[in-house]
């Protein structure tokens, strides 16, 4: 009896630890009248300071609803260099994206950051497709919005993706020679992780998930029920034991501390027969605009950024950048480390744009 009354006990602290956490996250979204969930997020637009300007657009028939942020007493009379940021997977313009485009206001830059069509606010059906040609998509239409926007000097705009949104970033920066200089933050390169798992942990189901995508969507063709990926909810003790100190973090900030209702880890698992042939690092070579690449000296995530940079053999000015002692999901929103990967960043467009 006592071992049964100590297990309700644990349950019950669980339970009320993740509802006490999504209360507080609701409660700052409500304070937030743009519900951006990072800290030292803008709360009004105050004349002379660092503005946030809610816009859509649209890709073919699909709704992109993005963020602009203007610089201090920006003026539409003058021209401003622009950043064009690309979300991680699962993540939208509220959290990370949106942080990185803030602190790069404060320098002067006018910034986008939109939510992947399919995902976040966005528009598209099915919900939570993520197929790279549309994550890529997104990243060319930003560039088309923002290029009309007042006071963007198209001569001078650059690109930075951050986690999943930086491999599509190389990939779009590629072929859109309209990025004069391309910046990446804890690049993930989503393809080859869908394919062989984390650190190549799935080698031996690549065959199998290959056909349970493939049946999936002959289901979805035929109407029938949408399947997802990802789409599990674990406890603070199944999460404390995941291998991965991606995983174990991203869950953490994703579902916890930074958490946003219209973020979610779920992707429709048809998704996965065009993730599971694609590879961001293939045609590195075409990139021959100036390449910084940032990442945490400790993060598990490395041997992506390292394995895209070292074959980046066009590239001008390209620099590799690791911010001691930070992981993966530090560089998302811990002060120090987010503070140093903005000062680089200023630094290399400063320099290239």
């Amino acid at each position: 009896m006592k071992k049964i009354a100590l297990i309700i006990t644990i349950v019950i602290s669980i339970i009320t630890v993740q509802m006490s956490s999504a209360q507080t996250t609701q409660k700052e979204q409500k304070q937030n009248p743009y519900t951006l969930v990072y800290d030292g997020a803008i709360t009004e637009n105050v004349k002379g300071k660092v503005n946030i300007h809610p816009v859509n657009y649209k890709i073919k028939e699909i709704t992109i609803v993005a963020n602009v942020y203007t610089p201090a007493n920006f003026d539409t009379s003058k021209k401003y260099p622009t950043i064009v940021i690309a979300h991680p997977n699962g993540g939208v313009k509220e959290q990370v994206a949106g942080l990185y485009a803030q602190r790069l206001a404060e320098q002067g830059y006018i910034t986008i950051t939109a939510d992947a069509a399919y995902q976040g606010g966005s528009g598209g059906e099915p919900r939570n497709v993520d197929k790279p040609a549309n994550r890529i998509e997104d990243v060319h239409a930003m560039a088309d919005f923002i290029s009309q926007y007042k006071g963007v000097d198209t001569s001078r705009l650059g690109l930075l993706g951050i986690c999943g949104g930086g491999g599509y970033s190389l990939k779009a920066a590629q072929s859109d020679k309209r990025f004069k200089a391309i910046a990446t933050v804890s690049m993930f390169n989503s393809g080859v992780v869908r394919r062989n798992g984390f650190m190549n942990s799935q080698f031996s189901t690549i065959q199998q998930r290959l056909k349970e995508a493939s049946d999936a969507r002959t289901q979805e063709a035929a109407g029938g029920t949408i399947m997802y990926v990802g789409d599990t909810q674990l406890t603070d003790k199944q999460i404390a034991a995941l291998p991965f100190d991606l995983y174990r973090e991203g869950f953490e900030y994703y579902g916890k501390t930074h958490a946003h209702p219209n973020s979610t880890f779920k992707y429709t698992k048809s998704s996965l027969m065009d993730l599971m042939t694609f590879d961001a690092s293939t045609n590195m070579d075409l990139i021959n605009q100036p390449l910084l690449m940032i990442a945490g000296s400790k993060a598990d995530s490395f041997y992506m950024t390292d394995d895209a940079f070292n074959k980046a053999t066009n590239a001008k000015n390209k620099e590799l950048f690791l911010i001691n002692g930070a992981t993966h999901i530090e560089t998302y929103w811990k002060p120090d480390y987010v503070s140093q990967a903005v000062n680089k960043l200023v630094n290399f467009y400063q320099t290239n744009l």
